[in-house]
C-alpha cells in the first residue's frame, strides 16, 4: 500500500475508534489530517463530513475515512457533496470493490458495528484498492459525475 494523504473524521459515536485508526494509519506511513471531533462530546456528523469532503474534493487529501455509530449518517452526508462517492463498508469485499468498480473516495465505518481489528482491515483493503481500467466502470463513474453536475444546476 503506497502512502497517501488522508482525512479522518466522524462524530462522538465514532470517537473511541478514531484514535486507534489514526495511530495505525500513521504507522503505515500515511499523512493524516484530522477534521474532528476533538472530544467525545456530541457533534453533528454532517458538519464533520462537510469539512472532510472539502479536503477530498479540493485534492488536499486523496481519500477520506468517516467513523460514526453505523457509518450510515456519515455516508448520507458525504454523498451530498458533489465529487464525493462515499460507501459504508463493513465487509472486506465491499471495501475493495467499492474502489475498484465505483472509485469511492470516502470510506464510512460504524464504530458500533465493527471493532478495531475489523476497522483496520477494512481501511487497509480500501486504501490498497485501485480504480479499474475497465471501460464499463469508468463509464459508470462518468455518469455519476454527470449526476453531480446536474444536481448543481437545480434551482
Amino acid at each position: 500500500m503506497k502512502p497517501m494523504r488522508l482525512a479522518v473524521g466522524g462524530d462522538h459515536a465514532g470517537y473511541p475508534l478514531r484514535e486507534p485508526v489514526i495511530r495505525k494509519l500513521t504507522e503505515w506511513g500515511h499523512e493524516v489530517r484530522q477534521v474532528g471531533p476533538w472530544t467525545p462530546d456530541p457533534v453533528d456528523f454532517p458538519d464533520v463530513a462537510q469539512a472532510l469532503c472539502r479536503l477530498v474534493v479540493s485534492g488536499e487529501v486523496e481519500r477520506g475515512i468517516m467513523i460514526c455509530g453505523t457509518g450510515v449518517g456519515a455516508s448520507i452526508a458525504a454523498n451530498k457533496i458533489p465529487g464525493i462517492r462515499a460507501a459504508v463498508c463493513h465487509d472486506l469485499y465491499s471495501a475493495r470493490q467499492c474502489v475498484e468498480h465505483d472509485d469511492v473516495n470516502v470510506l464510512c465505518l460504524g464504530a458500533q458495528i465493527v471493532g478495531e481489528f475489523m476497522a483496520l482491515e477494512l481501511i487497509r483493503t480500501f486504501l490498497s484498492a485501485r480504480f479499474s481500467d475497465r471501460e464499463e466502470f469508468r463509464r459508470r463513474v462518468r455518469k455519476l459525475e454527470e449526476m453531480d453536475r446536474l444536481r448543481d444546476q437545480r434551482p
